[in-house]
C-alpha cells in the first residue's frame, strides 16, 4: 500500500494573525470601492500581457537605453492600433479561457 492512501483528511490552521488578516482581506473585497480599484489593476496587467504576448517586449532587442524606449514606443503604437482595429471592426481582444468541459459541450 502506499504511504499517502487511506490518511483520511487533514485540518491545517494558520496562527490567529494571519487568519484575520486573512478574514479582513475577505471583507474588504466585498467592497465596491475595492473592486474598482481592482479593475483598474486587471486592465493594466491585461494591457501588459498583451503587450508581451504581441510584441514580445520582455526582451529588448537592442542594447542602449535610446533603442529601447524607441522599442518600447513603438510597441505601444502597435498596441494601441491592434486595439482600434479590434474596435473600429466590432471585434472584441478579450478571448477568455474555455473550459475543457465547456469545449466539449460546444462540440456536442
Amino acid at each position: 500500500m502506499h504511504p499517502l492512501q487511506n490518511r483520511g483528511r487533514t485540518l491545517s490552521l494558520q496562527p490567529r494573525e494571519l487568519q484575520e488578516a486573512l478574514d479582513h482581506a475577505r471583507v474588504q473585497q466585498a467592497d465596491e470601492q475595492w473592486r474598482a480599484k481592482y479593475a483598474t489593476r486587471a486592465g493594466i496587467e491585461g494591457t501588459i500581457h498583451q503587450a508581451v504576448a504581441v510584441t514580445g517586449i520582455r526582451r529588448a532587442r537592442y542594447r542602449g537605453l535610446h533603442k529601447t524606449h524607441l522599442e518600447h514606443v513603438f510597441s505601444a503604437v502597435a498596441l494601441n492600433l491592434i486595439r482600434l482595429d479590434a474596435w473600429w471592426n466590432g471585434h472584441p481582444l478579450d478571448r477568455t479561457r474555455t473550459s475543457h468541459l465547456a469545449q466539449l459541450d460546444l462540440a456536442a
